[in-house]
């Protein structure tokens, strides 16, 4: 296959003009048969890669192919061998005529290996470097069947407008000698006699607007052939104010009409073209053009009341696009894919249209909000949950999504973030290459879907935050394509950078210091949360929002950016004139000096803990201490921290393939991989704070980020439900929201969080109780100073356990993934069961209740101690002497057969100290403090 490439769509539209001048050939009417010279000029190629073949005199290659009709793959055939785009190809190799200019010499039917009686059509061809890296965009070469031919040299065009009074080049060739008339709308205008080609300055006249068909007939003997191009005299636009009140985009004024506007400084002129008008320019849907240049309008009238009806902007007689504020479009290279499930009676796209068109509607029936006054939830205490509709529910649509609300607001979730629902390229995306903003994309349901999901989500007591991608934007978005040089947006581009400014972008950089961005982005930020009703925003790339050029260079690109600062803080109070308790949330992640004083100012930033916490749960050395926005030294708890979000590795499925283990503990055990989640949620849910969650988090989902891509679609995995195991960490996620939500002690500002050793901590304190949480993040038993904020009666949430605290340093034994959430007033007990552990080992207690089933005599010990059972146990018994920091010394195994065992251990080889003595027999575990003496 030849080499596939971003953009090549674009170049499909521009090779008539520029192949007379980067490819020509020798002779000038090529047939399947006999030799040909390709002759390339790279000066003239558009892609920006081209740039790598300019000044090169070797490793430049032919790569091509042949197609046997004149509209279908001009790749249908390709030459022996040909099929690594990233090495040379030899048969390709092309010989250097100096000036940039190349040449090769093939027999098209030898060189491409068409059989005998297919015919030949057409060239595909374009030049390339031996590695690949650099090459030119395609070209396409027509092939003739030795019947008599026209071809045009010039003008390259077929359809074009010109200046008034204009001269055109006609320039022309035929394939024998003949009798050759130019014709301008059937009259003659020159004729030339035995002539195989004709030169001619075609004066354009004067009457604007009006299409005009040239004809160049060849005639010799009984054989006849023609060519034909159009040009039209650019119109002139009548020059008028826009009426009062108009935006840019539609703006219905009546039940069948609409005034339409459209920004477009330094073009010359605007149709509007639509289903009205078969889809062809004409003298009165020319639209209006204001005193200052910049914008195009034009009132239809006599519109179907109530009926959808498609059109476009015709710019500059070259360019059609959909009006860049359209609340729907029709696609014709997406929209066949879309099903009843995704967008139901669909208006068909409509006869004679060519790309993407903008729909209209008058006397729209309004959605009827059932909730008017939502009352959002405090910023400062969100659990936000991050979705992808796409991945999150198999119907992919908004009536299905909702549905789920209850599962959410079961687990305590109070925001729901979606990622990018704007229309973007394709139906199947992440949603960051958004090319109409004002238009929810058809892939997720209607319009009025997406406002009933808001309106129900409200109904719960729930926010919904939009992603929004505002730093980019893809090639269809009307204002890249209407400002465009061929390969990248054009010097002149009222919205957008010819080159990002930062390391990265992946489509095309808007420039927010321009006048046309920012009202833009004003446009759009007000009209989702006025019209959709969206309680704030997720702003994507935040850090790219700034003209300050940094290359490459990521840390420079992080630095603190006064100019980007600027922008923010203008973005925000735009947000808060009209809307003064939106959301808005920046996903920066730059110099903290730059987050604090926008954080201080105002706005919410994501956090982005995954490393760490994927760490601590996999048992490696970590700190998640930047999840406190004290830490950060920010005036306001605005850290949307993160475990989890669409952009990093999942942290059940990095545990499973790559924990630690110790002995029998092994954390790429999933039932064990899922406690370490749980010992993470410990310390992620109740640190003072906004929280995120990312799609099936709460269930341990354990199928990787890149699995098949990073961004292609992912198992949707509701059968997790079903599992015991991942119920429990469902649950213990709901206990840690619903404390995080319910009790003061979680907002407070007097907290502590210590998370840089293997032990962690989390001490928080209030009027109304105190909170101490600690955690065993090692693979191995840890037996630390407990540090309970002081003595005291505290009681352990999740086993109901009250525990006397006498000296707060006590040792606490805890087994690796341990943790223990004590309050000091006494709270309702979640259900049994949702951690694997009971009673807490302190320097004078036991593990279980039931501990007293088991003795050890003597204790302290000199030389031989018994270990006791007496119960109903029957089976397998096994001792685990281990020292304080968790290091196994001796582990012995014996079978109780009768209600008492009496097993004596030997310590005689036992340094004197502390020890722990394990008992474990079936699921119970019991731990003796042991204190060897001599």
């Amino acid at each position: 296959m030849r080499k596939l490439y971003f953009l090549f769509f674009l170049f499909l539209v521009v090779h008539v003009q520029v192949v007379a001048q980067a490819v020509t050939t020798k002779p000038y009417f090529p047939s399947a048969d006999q030799e040909v010279t390709l002759i390339f000029d790279v000066t003239q190629a558009k892609d920006a890669r081209a740039k790598g073949l300019l000044g090169k005199t070797t490793d430049v290659y032919l790569w091509s192919g042949a197609g046997s009709t004149a509209t279908g793959d001009a790749f249908q055939y390709q030459p022996a061998g040909q099929t690594d785009f990233s090495k040379p190809f030899n048969p390709g190799k092309m010989t250097y005529l100096g000036n940039n200019r190349w040449q090769i010499k093939l027999v098209p039917r030898q060189y491409y290996g068409v059989p005998a009686g297919t015919p030949i059509r057409k060239l595909g061809v374009l030049l390339k470097s031996g590695d690949g890296k650099a090459q030119t965009e395609d070209f396409f070469v027509t092939i003739y069947d030795g019947s008599m031919n026209v071809a045009l040299r010039t003008p390259a065009e077929k359809d074009f407008y010109v200046d008034a009074n204009t001269l055109i080049p006609v320039k022309a060739y035929v394939s024998k000698n003949s009798d050759i008339t130019l014709k301008v709308d059937g009259a003659v205008v020159t004729t030339v006699q035995d002539k195989d080609s004709i030169t001619y300055q075609l004066n354009a006249g004067n009457q604007a607007g009006v299409r005009k068909t040239v004809v160049l007939e060849a005639v010799a003997g009984s054989e006849s052939a023609s060519a034909t191009f159009n040009y039209t005299v650019k119109p002139q636009p009548a020059v008028a104010a826009l009426p009062a009140g108009i935006k840019d985009g539609i703006n219905y004024t009546g039940g069948s009409s609409a005034v339409l506007s459209l920004f477009a400084p330094e073009k010359s002129f605007v149709y509007v073209i639509g289903e009205f008008n078969n889809w062809q320019p004409s003298p009165q849907y020319l639209m209006k053009r204001t005193p200052d240049g910049t914008r195009y309008w034009l009132e239809l009238t006599n519109l179907p009341a109530g009926q959808e009806v498609a059109f476009q902007y015709l710019v500059d007689g070259t360019i059609a696009v959909a009006d860049p504020y359209a609340e729907k479009i029709l696609d014709p290279n997406n929209d066949k894919y879309l099903t009843a499930a995704n967008y139901p009676n669909l208006k068909p796209y409509p006869q004679g249209a060519n790309g993407i068109v903008s729909v209209l509607q008058t006397n729209q029936t309004p959605y009827n909000w059932k909730v008017k006054n939502f009352e959002r939830p405090d910023p400062k205490n969100m659990v936000v949950y991050e979705l992808l509709v796409r991945d999150f529910v198999a119907t992919q649509n908004y009536k299905t999504l909702a549905d789920t609300l209850t599962y959410l607001k079961k687990l305590g979730v109070n925001a729901i973030e979606l990622m990018p629902i704007m229309e973007f390229s394709g139906n199947n995306s992440w949603g960051y290459n958004p090319i109409f903003y004002f238009a929810p994309d058809k892939a997720y349901g209607t319009e009025n879907d997406l406002k009933a999901f808001i309106d129900k989500c409200h109904e719960n007591g729930m926010a919904v935050i939009l992603d929004m991608v505002l730093n980019q934007a893809d090639y269809e978005f009307p204002y890249v394509k209407m400002y465009w040089d061929g390969s990248k947006p054009a010097a002149n581009n009222p919205y957008f950078n010819q080159q990002a400014t930062h390391p990265y972008s992946v489509f095309f950089d808007f420039n927010h210091e321009s006048a046309a961005t920012k009202a833009f982005v004003e446009r759009v930020n007000r009209y989702w949360l006025e019209e959709y009703k969206f309680d704030g925003f997720r702003f994507d790339l935040s850090k790219g929002f700034t003209q300050k050029n940094t290359g490459n260079d990521v840390g420079a690109w992080s630095a603190y950016d006064a100019t980007r600062v600027a922008t923010w803080k203008r973005i925000y109070d735009e947000i808060r004139s009209y809307d003064p308790t939106a959301y808005v949330m920046l996903e920066h992640l730059s110099e903290n000096r730059e987050e604090k004083e926008l954080a201080d100012y105002g706005m919410l930033f994501w956090g982005n803990l995954n490393y760490d916490y994927r760490n601590a749960a996999k048992g490696n050395a970590s700190n998640f201490e930047w999840i406190s926005y004290k830490q950060r030294t920010w005036q306001q708890p605005y850290v949307v921290g993160y475990m989890e979000s669409h952009d990093e590795e999942r942290l059940i499925y990095d545990v499973v393939k790559n924990g630690r283990s110790e002995g029998t503990y092994n954390t790429r055990n999933l039932t064990t991989a899922l406690n370490r989640a749980k010992l993470d949620a410990a310390f992620f849910f109740p640190v003072p704070g906004p929280k995120l969650i990312w799609q099936f988090g709460e269930l341990g989902y354990d199928v990787s980020i890149d699995y098949i891509g990073r961004t292609d679609p992912k198992p949707i995995r509701w059968e997790y439900q079903q599992n015991t195991e991942r119920q429990k960490l469902y649950k213990v996620y709901a206990e840690l929201i619903k404390l995080k939500q319910t009790y003061p002690v979680f907002k407070t500002t007097d907290f502590n969080l210590q998370s840089s050793t293997t032990v962690k901590r989390l001490i928080m304190k209030d009027e109304t109780m105190d909170v101490f949480i600690i955690g065993n993040f090692d693979v191995k038993i840890q037996s630390p100073e407990a540090g309970f904020p002081m003595a005291g009666k505290w009681i352990d949430y999740f086993t109901g356990e009250e525990v006397n605290v006498t000296n707060p340093l006590e040792q606490i034994v805890l087994q690796p993934g341990e943790f223990r959430l004590y309050t000091s007033v006494k709270l309702p007990t979640p259900e049994s069961g949702l951690v694997p552990w009971q009673g807490v080992v302190l320097a004078a207690e036991d593990e279980l209740p039931e501990s007293h089933t088991v003795q050890v005599y003597p204790n302290p010990v000199e030389h031989t101690t018994v270990v006791e059972l007496s119960d109903d146990y029957r089976g397998e018994v096994e001792l685990q002497l281990s020292d304080l920091s968790g290091r196994v010394l001796r582990t012995t195994k014996t079978v109780k057969h009768q209600q008492r065992l009496q097993y004596p251990l030997e310590l005689r080889q036992v340094k004197a100290g502390t020890y722990l003595l394990q008992v474990k027999k079936g699921e119970q575990r019991v731990t003796k403090k042991l204190l060897k003496l001599n």
